[in-house]
């Protein structure tokens, strides 16, 4: 089959490679689509990720499609099955699954090489990460199911209240999902299976980027107001002049910028939860006024990845069609144009592509 296999810093090839073949608990599927992602383009750029892939390797972590071949013992699922993947399953045994801590479980296992024509996902994502594409949901729009889970454990890991006004710095996939759940209160990241209907956002959100089009795309989400950082000269100033003076209730950072993680933390409020959602590169620091830590009491949030329940959340909200997620998906390409597609990604031409083998 082709695949694309990451080799290093913006070293992506694509070659054939051998089918994979199931084995016990696993299955096979055909890729149906496979989207980019603003982290596949943070470990093409620095040729690695601490956790999730070590090239050379298979490459790719958002796919959905359908099942051609099926392991032994696999009982739940059957050839002709539409299905979405997640990347990662927890073990559900170790010190952090016991505590129901699943993004930080010991034994994380990452599953790599959706950029292609078939994609083999082990046992334990069949298990616990597996689901059904609903009737009427491409696979396009259900290949986002991962990223917006990220999304969904973020929010709820934000301590947001209904009317709260908050800060998204950055205008990536991200940043753009982040707008959509807070703004509209949907999903179960607020600990509650549903929200009402109400002709009010949940919550009043300001997104800051660097592109004007997405900036737009922000708006249709439900951002209230965004800003283009590049025709701003204090970004902290004007939080404040938006907010009566106080700053925001809640700080999602959504680059992976060492320095933009300072600007969010400047963007708090007294009292404020400051979530540093990006990653940014291995071994770089920030620096932090102690003063206001201690004094304003912020609570300051790194959050990494995923949970079995935002999974399942993110794929139910994804099927709603209750939101424009489809707005983040720039086109359609075929496989044989990753390159290309990477390279626009770079330039920040497009958001996401939904990639065709």
């Amino acid at each position: 089959m082709l695949a694309a296999l990451l080799y290093g810093k913006e070293d992506l090839r694509l070659e054939q490679v051998e089918d994979p073949i199931p084995g016990a608990g696993e299955v096979v599927i055909r890729v149906g689509a496979a989207t980019t992602c603003g982290t596949d383009l943070k470990v093409w750029r620095r040729g690695g990720h601490a956790k999730m892939l070590k090239p050379p390797t298979l490459f790719g972590h958002e796919a959905a499609g359908e099942i051609v071949a099926v392991g032994e013992g696999v009982k739940d699922w059957q050839v002709g099955d539409r299905v979405v993947a997640n990347n990662s399953a927890p073990c559900m045994n170790c010190f952090f699954c016991n505590k129901e801590e699943y993004s930080l479980c010991q034994n994380l296992l990452f599953n790599n090489g959706t950029f292609a024509e078939y994609l083999k996902i082990p046992a334990p994502i069949v298990q616990h990460n597996l689901l059904s594409i609903p009737e009427g949901v491409s696979y396009g729009l259900a290949a986002m199911t991962e990223p917006l889970a990220c999304v969904l454990h973020g929010a709820a890991r934000s301590n947001v209240k209904r009317g709260d006004r908050i800060v998204i710095l950055g205008d990536g996939a991200i940043g753009l999902m982040f707008v959509a759940a807070l703004a509209s209160g949907k999903g179960d990241w607020h600990n509650q299976s549903a929200m009402p209907d109400s002709t009010e956002p949940f919550a009043q959100v300001f997104l800051f980027g660097g592109n004007e089009q997405r900036l737009q795309i922000g708006q249709k989400l439900g951002a209230v107001k965004t800003f283009n950082y590049r025709q701003l000269e204090d970004v902290p100033s004007l939080v404040k002049d938006l907010t009566n003076g106080w700053g925001a209730d809640v700080v999602i950072e959504a680059t992976g910028v060492p320095s933009v993680w300072e600007m969010a933390i400047a963007c708090a409020r007294p009292g404020a939860t400051v979530n540093l959602f990006g990653g940014c590169p291995r071994d770089t620091t920030i620096t932090v006024n102690t003063e206001q830590l201690h004094y304003s009491e912020l609570t300051l949030k790194g959050v990494f990845h995923n949970t079995p329940r935002c999974v399942r959340a993110a794929l139910r909200l994804l099927a709603s069609q209750t939101l424009p997620f489809e707005l983040l998906i720039s086109g359609e390409k075929p496989l044989t144009s990753l390159g290309q597609v990477f390279e626009e990604m770079k330039q920040r031409k497009v958001i996401k592509v939904a990639m065709i083998p």
